[in-house]
């Protein structure tokens, strides 16, 4: 079949993999995998034929870590989805870029009636709403307001009220005026519901007194990444899926319509 510009007409498996893709911004084959429930060779043979085709484009700047794919322009085109701009990888950003869409991946699976929004989802959603959706301003520049924004939220699938939980993956410590600051700009943010910092464990101890200084301990739930990852994978001799949903419990009372 092909479609009326002449090539060959998208699968919905496929465009629905394009989809994510775009939402996500980068994902890695691992990542896919968990998404669809498949194998993660499926998964990367998928990622690849789309390679081929010019639909993704993949990047490996950081040895000893996978791969990520992104969509050209191309392929936002073939999804439909081109109000999210393509997603340029870099060696900066490559491993937190790797931990989002792993957490947004256990985040899907912890949390299925809920919708996972991606960094590229909430700039355009912005965009088009004209006014913050998981952003807090953090004073003024040289070009006006700046804006801190989410790297994912987690809002009901079907809701009368978007109430939003507003997700950062934090890898490493940032300077911490900048963080307490950060802390209590979302301490005071009425657009979202909550906080939910996933937090690699080095920078655990330090988001703690962020967190503090900001008082913003009523807002904020601090989840550390592996018990996360943990609590999305499946269960195996060493854990179970009680202690695995344990691990992650504090989070239930920042979800909208869980707690």
């Amino acid at each position: 079949m092909r479609s009326l510009s002449g090539r060959p007409a998208l699968s919905a498996e496929r465009l629905a993999m394009l989809g994510w893709v775009a939402r996500m911004g980068a994902v890695t084959a691992e990542a896919l995998g968990g998404h669809e429930r498949c194998s993660v060779g499926s998964a990367r043979a998928r990622l690849l034929a789309a390679q081929r085709d010019l639909l993704v484009v993949r990047a490996r700047p950081l040895l000893g870590m996978p791969s990520l794919y992104s969509l050209t322009r191309r392929g936002v085109r073939a999804c439909g989805r081109r109000e999210l701009a393509p997603v340029r990888v870099t060696a900066g950003g490559a491993a937190h870029a790797i931990a989002c869409a792993e957490v947004a991946v256990a985040l899907e699976c912890a949390y299925p009636a809920h919708r996972l929004l991606g960094e590229p989802e909430l700039r355009a959603g912005e965009r088009g709403r004209d006014g913050p959706l998981a952003s807090v301003p953090l004073g003024r520049g040289g070009s006006g307001v700046q804006l801190h924004r989410a790297d994912l939220a987690l809002c009901p699938a079907r809701a009368r009220t978007c109430a939003i939980l507003a997700v950062e993956v934090e890898l490493t410590a940032k300077a911490p005026r900048r963080l307490a600051a950060i802390c209590r700009a979302w301490a005071r943010c009425a657009g979202v519901s909550a906080v939910l910092y996933v937090a690699a464990e080095e920078v655990e101890e330090p988001l703690a007194r962020a967190i503090r200084r900001a008082g913003a301990g009523e807002r904020i739930v601090v989840v550390p990444l592996a018990a996360l990852l943990a609590a999305g994978a499946p269960p195996d001799r060493a854990t179970t899926q009680t202690g695995q949903r344990a691990a992650i419990a504090p989070i239930a009372r920042a979800i909208p319509g869980e707690a």
